[in-house]
């Protein structure tokens, strides 16, 4: 159970809004609709593959400021090219809300969105911040009247496609592409292979049953992932040990540093000098990434 003063985030996604923008992002404007990427046939299902979006760094940051309480993606959850993120979002506990596109382009997802957040926000007092993963003019009076109601409006979007009157009716604002930057090789790896396993086993070879997961090696990625949050930083990037931890049970509440060996949280960061500096004052413990630019 959270604690009480604990902050509470909701997350709102526009996935159709996302994906589209990372397409075109990557291949040109105009490209999603020009080459009917949404059936992901053909060439397109790799050029899908190249403008690929890390959705669990999105929640991750959105993770950042508080203990997620609401995640929800918009989107035609039977249009191919949503359908390979389907398991990625179940398995990280994102509600898929379904909508029909009807018109060929628009798929009605800001008017259902934005009617879900007023709802949330008035039956929910304990909701404090609002992410909206979208770039679109259309959430403007969305973020102004989350803001209106007392809450703190945090705004996602793909640079190019994203409308300068939205990112500044946002508390604060984030580039797509600041949230993935620094993303680890590793896991990097892992997306596409989550990607990858979403895909229909009629267009792929079979995969071997994967072996038992290394606890261990989970664990430091748990780490990576934790120190990567925007919103604990402080001017130089440390994080309290304490709120560190609290972090990595956020993203992933099954965290028990002592399943792999450890006595303490403190032994645990000690042991991954690799991935994080240390700094003991006293009782006080603080850690960053290692080679932080």
């Amino acid at each position: 159970m959270a604690e009480l003063s604990e902050t509470r985030v909701a997350v709102y996604i526009d996935f159709d809004n996302i994906i589209i923008s990372q397409y075109d992002n990557v291949h040109g404007r105009g490209a999603f609709i020009k080459e009917k990427a949404r059936t992901a046939t053909g060439k397109t299902a790799e050029r899908l593959q190249e403008a690929t979006v890390n959705i669990g760094a999105v929640l991750d940051f959105a993770s950042s400021f508080g203990a997620v309480a609401i995640s929800r993606a918009y989107a035609d959850w039977a249009a191919p090219a949503n359908t390979r993120y389907q398991k990625q979002l179940v398995d990280r506990a994102v509600d898929l809300v379904q909508l029909f596109n009807t018109s060929g382009t628009k798929n009605g997802a800001d008017i259902r969105l934005a009617i879900d957040v007023v709802e949330d926000l008035f039956r929910l007092q304990d909701i404090s911040h609002v992410v909206i993963v979208a770039g679109d003019s259309d959430y403007i009076p969305l973020a102004q009247s989350a803001r209106r109601l007392g809450r703190t409006v945090i705004g996602i979007g793909v640079q190019g496609s994203t409308s300068a009157a939205f990112k500044n009716a946002c508390d604060e604002f984030s580039y797509y592409h600041d949230l993935v930057e620094d993303l680890g090789e590793e896991l990097a790896e892992d997306l596409v292979e989550d990607i990858v396993e979403d895909v229909p086993h009629s267009t792929r070879t079979v995969a071997v049953e994967p072996p038992a997961p290394d606890l261990a090696k989970e664990a430091r990625k748990l780490l990576m992932r934790a120190l990567r949050g925007r919103a604990n930083d402080d001017v130089d990037g440390w994080m309290a040990a304490s709120a560190l931890k609290q972090q990595m049970k956020r993203l992933d509440p099954g965290f028990d540093e002592k399943k792999i060996g450890f006595k303490s949280f403190t032994d645990f960061l000690k042991a991954q000098r690799s991935i994080a500096e240390l700094q003991e004052d006293g009782q006080a413990r603080r850690a960053r990434l290692r080679n932080r630019a």
